[in-house]
């Protein structure tokens, strides 16, 4: 199926400004992960003001990693495909990289010496088994995301406490369904649901930038790229950092608009045999206010609803 006039537009527009291309994603990683680092914390010597550059110089980083500045100085520009797993760990290393950030620097090398061809993936849904888990949590809240942060589906709870201005049902309809990234950076309500929004809005983009270096070729993630940073200066912004995080475990303050404000730990659950779609909870804290006040929102939308099946079931 070709990829419709829209995203192929949005994805040209966002390798244009380099936001997904192998080459120069690879080689803006390491000039990042490079000029975070400074002299000290590697036992290298500050010349202070002498240096016109902020973090390590490609001679140095070469030097820890035990390769020549010039094959680094390659690898950095784009003029060398062929890194050895050795080497990258190596690289690795000298920046001081996580767990986290050596597999994102993998999978760029990989993306390099593959050269994907982007397509249009297939549509995603949530399978029964998801739909299982996303009822047995009843009261909590909870969604599924896929791999791109498409909600794919949301309990009675999820779709109250992350986004009640929406269509319960716009998850079932797959031209329509709400995105996480999208929802944070273009939706005024989302914005103000966080108290610290610039928090949250990182974690979306660090987590996004993992799943980008890990789908190359996914046509409607390198459209959602370009959609956001032609549309939000701020994911532009976050993007052009390079930093990557997966969005395991946070705590955010939230300010509800009909429970008020409440602490809650949102986490991801990741299915064994689905490494794409993941399932989000929001848990508070035992006997705490936050705790009650989910409790609150809980009989609030049961009192609204009245019996409704825990997870919405109408397809478009």
């Amino acid at each position: 199926m070709p990829i419709p006039d829209g995203v192929r537009l949005r994805a040209g527009r966002a390798r244009r400004l380099g936001f997904m291309h192998g080459h120069r994603e690879l080689g803006d990683f390491l000039q990042a992960s490079r000029a975070r680092l400074r002299p000290e914390d590697v036992g290298l010597p500050d010349y202070g003001d002498r240096r016109r550059v902020p973090g390590l110089r490609r001679e140095e980083l070469a030097l820890l990693a035990g390769v020549s500045s010039s094959y680094y100085t390659r690898l950095e520009q784009g003029q060398s495909v062929g890194a050895s797993p050795e080497v990258l760990d190596a690289l690795a290393r000298a920046l001081r990289l996580d767990e986290a950030e050596r597999s994102h620097l993998h999978d760029l090398a990989g993306s390099v010496r593959r050269r994907p061809v982007v397509r249009r993936p297939p549509e995603e849904h949530a399978d029964a088994s998801m739909l299982d888990l996303l009822d047995a949590f009843g009261d909590v809240p909870a969604l599924v995301s896929g791999r791109r942060g498409d909600v794919l589906a949301w309990n009675a709870m999820g779709h109250a406490l992350f986004a009640s201005h929406l269509d319960s049902f716009a998850p079932q309809c797959p031209n329509d369904r709400p995105n996480l990234a999208r929802m944070i950076f273009l939706d005024a309500h989302i914005r103000a649901l966080y108290t610290d929004w610039s928090g949250k809005a990182r974690a979306v983009v660090e987590n996004l930038r993992m799943v980008a270096g890990r789908h190359p070729d996914d046509g409607r993630l390198t459209s959602l790229v370009g959609e956001l940073a032609m549309s939000s200066p701020e994911f532009a912004s976050m993007w052009a950092d390079h930093r990557v995080r997966p969005c395991d475990s946070n705590v955010y303050e939230m300010h509800h608009p009909l429970v008020g404000v409440l602490t809650v730990t949102q986490q991801s659950l990741r299915p064994p045999l689905n490494n794409d779609s993941h399932l989000v909870l929001a848990t508070a804290a035992r006997d705490s206010a936050s705790q009650e006040a989910l409790r609150l929102l809980a009989q609030v939308i049961s009192d609204a609803r009245g019996p409704q099946p825990t997870h919405t079931t109408q397809r478009c």
